[in-house]
């Protein structure tokens, strides 16, 4: 009895059926789904951010420059090459006789005219001979004048004028050949110009052949430059060009050759200048600058400082646009000065960074300034800081 009464009274637990078992659920899936929606509310319901949570866009600074207002201007181009003069032409005179020198007529740094005698070599053999072939040459003429008389009188024969004409002939030669000889003892200038060298002293002996004296002419005076190739299409004969020795003489010259072959070492052309130097004032072998002028254009003067590259490597300025954006222009540079450059490849008017170039790209904002009034502001400061 009591064990079937403990199992009837215990019985067997069922939380279904128990009051209020049913609520736990419902408030724990409301639980659930209120936490899903509360995670998911930023996505379906985004709320606006707090104003102090709002981040603050930083303003862009522009960055100062200094700039000159650059108006182009006409450009005399010009070619401009480095040489050097050279004489007209020279000449090393040579003795054609042998013996002793007897006389010398000139000395060395005369001006010369062309055949002007120089020297002498003893020529006592070549005086006899040719006072002999100018006898015999007038014994022949006679022979030929009697035997033609005879002919004319009927008492002579053509075979008598004939063999009198072969000796006037051969004496003829003998008197050329003897006074050529003679002619070679006398030394001469070959051309008219200065006597640069002279080696020749009364009483010392020479060979035929040896060098005794060298005619060098300067005038004209020829300035020889090397041409690079893609500058030969701008020079003609005829041009003038300016010359600048380095005495600091200035003459002006026209090109008076050329060249139609370039040099296999350095693929330029050989020009030749003629300027004109009476008297041979000017010598040969100074340093010489050519400028010749070969058309104009129009450009900008600037310092060369103020040159960059960009990205690509290309050569050229900065400069500010209306919006005082920074623009690189790609220039070409065609003469260039001791005090500046020029350039092409700007507009007319062109507003040139000339301080600050080095910080700024293109693109970028600046607040340009003019150079001149930093200048100014710049030393007024020095002055109060001391």
């Amino acid at each position: 009895m009591t064990n079937s009464s403990s199992k009837s009274q215990i019985g067997k637990l069922e939380f279904d059926n128990d009051k209020g078992a049913g609520r736990s659920k419902w408030i724990a899936g409301a639980f659930t789904l209120a936490l899903v929606g509360w995670m998911g509310s930023g996505f379906i319901l985004p709320t606006e951010p707090a104003e102090e949570e709002k981040a603050e866009e930083t303003p862009v600074k522009a960055i100062t420059v200094a700039v000159i207002q650059s108006q182009a201007q006409d450009i005399a181009l010009v070619l401009a090459a480095e040489g050097q003069s050279e004489p007209d032409r020279a000449t090393e005179i040579t003795s054609n006789a042998s013996g002793q020198v007897v006389e010398v007529t000139a000395k060395r740094g005369d001006l010369v005219t062309a055949g002007q005698e120089l020297g002498r070599i003893d020529a006592t053999i070549s005086t006899a001979q040719l006072t002999q072939a100018q006898q015999q040459v007038r014994q022949a003429k006679r022979d030929l004048a009697n035997a033609e008389e005879l002919v004319k009188r009927g008492i002579g024969t053509e075979d008598r004028v004939t063999a009198a004409r072969a000796s006037a002939a051969a004496a003829e030669a003998a008197l050329t050949a003897a006074q050529d000889q003679f002619d070679k003892a006398i030394i001469r200038a070959p051309f008219a110009g200065r006597l640069n060298n002279l080696s020749l002293d009364v009483g010392e002996y020479v060979s035929g052949g040896d060098p005794v004296a060298e005619v060098v002419d300067n005038d004209p005076l020829s300035v020889v430059v090397q041409v690079p190739q893609q500058a030969l299409s701008q020079l003609s004969k005829g041009q003038q060009a300016q010359i600048e020795f380095i005495t600091g003489e200035k003459r002006v010259g026209v090109i008076d050759f050329v060249g139609s072959n370039a040099d296999a070492q350095t693929r330029t052309f050989r020009v030749e200048i003629a300027v004109e130097n009476p008297d041979s004032v000017m010598p040969a072998g100074l340093s010489a600058k050519v400028i010749v002028p070969t058309g104009k254009d129009r450009g900008h003067f600037i310092s060369p400082a103020i040159l960059s590259l960009d990205s690509e490597g290309l050569l050229g300025i900065k400069t500010v646009d209306a919006d005082n954006l920074v623009q690189f222009e790609p220039i070409e540079i065609v003469r260039a000065q001791t005090d500046g450059i020029w350039i092409t490849g700007l507009d007319e008017n062109s507003q040139i960074i000339t301080v600050g170039q080095g910080f700024v790209n293109a693109g970028d904002l600046v607040d340009p300034q003019d150079e001149a009034a930093l200048a100014a502001a710049a030393a007024k400061t020095a002055e109060v800081d001391q």
